[in-house]
């Protein structure tokens, strides 16, 4: 079955076809249950870069069988190849029931996202602020606990300590947007911009946060002992609040 997608004029051309081919399997294989295909990330921000990324997605379905993600998941290295991640599976109920559990996931899908087709399940999500302030105090309580776990498991092999910092990014962005938008900074931006509002909000300065982000440099055991004393600042500041 196929469906013209929308929101294409946000998306790479390049990535069309690959999307439109997307969306007709996953039909193909839930069927009836399918509600929506959602992209969100760097596909959406313009920061795609086909060399190191996959398009991250989310199918929203009325119901989640198994044998239908089975029957799905043997298209897995076709996927792969076409730079398409898993998707995230989904149900309506799963979405609203999870916003306490789950704010700073749906909160990054939220700011930056294209429904392709069907309904559009997270542009009017409603976040609480406290269960927002409560999971980034949490991810940066867990990304400390990591990075010493991750620190004791390099067994003094120090060019290990760079893939342990790549780790942490992703989840680090995300909470640094939900700050912001505890400070009703609600638009989505870049990811070092994020960091610039932030810094300015509690008038600090992150650098070993920011070289982390920007990727460039060297990132040994200097750089990763003031990215780790910059996020436990950081651990501070949100207790506080």
């Amino acid at each position: 079955m196929s469906d013209d997608l929308q929101g294409l004029e946000r998306i790479p051309a390049s990535m069309h076809q690959s999307l439109q081919a997307y969306v007709n399997t996953v039909r193909e294989h839930v069927g009836a249950k399918f509600l929506a295909a959602t992209v969100f990330g760097s596909i959406v921000a313009g920061t795609f870069d086909p060399a190191r990324h996959t398009v991250r997605n989310v199918v929203v379905l009325e119901t989640i069988e198994l044998a239908g993600l089975r029957r799905l998941a043997k298209e897995g290295m076709k996927l792969g190849k076409a730079k398409i991640s898993a998707p995230l599976m989904m149900t309506p109920d799963y979405i609203q029931q999870s916003l306490d559990s789950f704010p700073l996931e749906f909160l990054e899908i939220h700011q930056q996202h294209v429904c392709l087709t069907g309904t559009d399940f997270f542009q009017d999500l409603p976040f609480e602020d406290s269960f927002i302030r409560l999971q980034a105090e949490r991810e940066i309580k867990t990304i400390l606990i990591g990075m010493r776990q991750g620190l004791l498991a390099a067994a003094g092999r120090e060019k290990l300590l760079s893939g342990i910092e790549g780790d942490v990014v992703e989840r680090l962005i995300r909470t640094l947007r939900g700050l912001l938008w505890l400070h009703q900074q609600r638009e989505p931006l870049p990811a070092l911009t994020v960091l610039a509002e932030v810094e300015k909000s509690v008038s600090q300065t992150f650098s070993g946060i920011r070289q982390a982000i920007g990727g460039q440099g060297n990132h040994g055991w200097e750089e990763f002992q003031q990215l780790y004393t910059d996020i436990d600042s950081l651990r501070g500041i949100i207790n506080a609040w």
